[in-house]
């Protein structure tokens, strides 16, 4: 629902979750001592007498990452970075994940969520350590925080998804079935295209959406 969209959101900004049995003055002390780090910052409880940080805020730690890989603020993050496929895959999101109509958004939530916890936060932390194995000796590791904080709220999030499902069918939120089951499949779609696109980068040879499209 709305409020769980917020929870994401106010979290994604800087505010750390808040477990049920601890206090507010409490949280604040912890995760201001451990300076907001995403490797102790929590990924249960709610927003709902959280406290908020620039430094628990997810872009910060992504371009913590970036920093360490010799990419600046203004090489994060921008539209005008994105390939063909990449643009494809956020357009996509914009377009099915965040449409005012349920049935649709909710077949696209569904379906992104079960993809993200099917090894994808895995693969990528697979991905850092080999990198940081091969950094020479003395050199300071790419941090790991942000990648295994969401691999662990991803875990969280897939576990529910199919109660949510199951709460969204006995409130009737999901009025139409077709469209719940053509957004996933879209969904899916884009989140392929982005990938192949990555791959076809990395392999140094074209990839055009346009063509996909036409065939």
């Amino acid at each position: 629902g709305a409020r769980e969209g917020k929870e994401i959101l106010a979290n994604e900004i800087g505010v750390v979750f808040k477990p049920q049995e601890k206090k507010t003055a409490e949280l604040a002390r912890e995760a201001a001592a451990k300076g907001f780090d995403p490797s102790v910052v929590g990924v249960t409880g709610s927003v709902e007498g959280g406290v908020f940080s620039h430094r628990a805020a997810h872009f910060e730690w992504l371009c913590d990452v970036g920093k360490d890989m010799g990419l600046s603020f203004d090489q994060l993050g921008k539209r005008r970075h994105g390939s063909e496929a990449t643009l494809h895959f956020c357009d996509a999101l914009y377009r099915i994940y965040g449409s005012e109509d349920l049935s649709t958004a909710l077949g696209a939530s569904f379906a992104i969520e079960h993809w993200a916890n099917a090894g994808f936060w895995d693969q990528l932390i697979e991905g850092f350590e080999l990198l940081n194995a091969k950094r020479p000796a003395g050199a300071k590791r790419y941090p790991m925080g942000f990648w295994r904080f969401h691999q662990a709220l991803e875990a969280q999030h897939a576990a529910h998804t199919m109660d949510e499902l199951e709460e969204a069918i006995e409130d009737g939120l999901i009025s139409d079935e077709v469209r719940f089951r053509q957004a996933a499949h879209e969904m899916l779609d884009a989140c392929s295209i982005f990938w192949e696109g990555l791959e076809a980068s990395r392999q140094g040879r074209p990839y055009s959406v346009t063509t996909l499209k036409a065939r």
